[in-house]
C-alpha cells in the first residue's frame, strides 16, 4: 500500500487558507468540510462497479453502479468529526462509526473510551483524522478495527508528517494513506510543521 498526496489545485488552495492563523473557526470548519468532500473523490476512486440494466427516456442501457462493499466513515474523536460531513455529502448512504482514545501517561498504552461500529465487518472503512503526526493514534485505531474484524481500511488526513507516515506503513502496510500534504516534520511537542495548529481547537473554537 502507499501514501497518496492529493495535489489538486482546489485542495491545495483551501488547505493554504486553513493553515493561516487568521482564518476564523467558522471558515476553518467550512473549508475542512469542502476539502474532505474533494479528497473523498480520490479515496473512493477505485471502488468496484457493476452494471445494471436501466431505461433512459430514449433507450435501455447497462449502467455502471457501485458494487460490493458498503462504506463506513470512522472519525477518531474529536478532530476527525470535522471530516465526516464532507464525506457524507459524497456518500450519503455511508454508516458512521466512532473511535475515542487517549494514551495513558503512565503506561503509554492506548485507552479506548468510546468505540462504536456497524455490525457488518465487510464494510470498507475510511478512518479520518486531520493530522497524522507521530502515527500513534492512527495505528492504535487501525489495530482496534482489525481486532474487531474489519479488513478494508483507508486512512484519510489533511496534513501528515514523514514520521507518522513511516509508522503507519511499518505497522499496517496494508492500509493506504490519503493526505492533502506531506509536511516537513515535527517540533519538540510533536506538532506538525508547518502544519495548521491544533485541528480540534480550530474546528471547535476551543483554542
Amino acid at each position: 500500500m502507499a501514501l497518496h498526496v492529493i495535489d489538486h489545485p482546489l485542495v491545495q488552495h483551501k488547505l493554504s487558507i486553513m493553515r493561516d492563523k487568521e482564518t476564523s473557526t467558522m471558515k476553518f470548519r467550512e473549508l475542512l468540510k469542502e476539502i474532505s468532500m474533494l479528497m473523498g473523490y480520490e479515496v473512493t476512486r477505485d471502488m468496484p462497479l457493476m452494471y445494471e440494466e436501466i431505461e433512459t427516456p430514449l433507450m435501455k442501457m447497462n449502467a455502471p453502479k457501485i458494487a460490493g462493499k458498503k462504506v463506513v466513515i470512522v472519525p477518531i474523536l474529536r478532530a476527525g468529526l470535522g471530516m465526516v460531513d464532507g464525506l457524507m455529502q459524497l456518500i450519503p448512504s455511508a454508516r458512521v462509526g466512532h473511535i475515542g482514545l487517549y494514551r495513558d501517561e503512565n503506561t503509554c498504552l492506548p485507552v479506548f473510551y468510546y468505540y462504536k461500529m456497524p455490525a457488518n465487518k465487510e464494510r470498507a472503512v475510511i478512518l479520518t483524522d486531520p493530522m497524522l503526526a507521530t502515527g500513534g493514534s492512527a495505528c492504535d485505531a487501525i489495530a482496534r478495527l482489525k481486532a474487531d474484524g474489519f479488513k478494508h481500511i483507508r486512512f484519510m488526513c489533511l496534513v501528515a508528517a514523514p514520521h507518522g507516515v513511516r509508522t503507519v506503513m511499518e505497522q499496517h502496510p496494508d492500509v493506504d494513506i490519503y493526505a492533502a500534504s506531506l509536511d516537513e516534520g515535527l517540533n519538540e511537542k510533536n506538532y506538525i510543521l508547518p502544519g495548521l495548529g491544533d485541528a480540534g481547537d480550530r474546528i471547535f473554537g476551543t483554542k
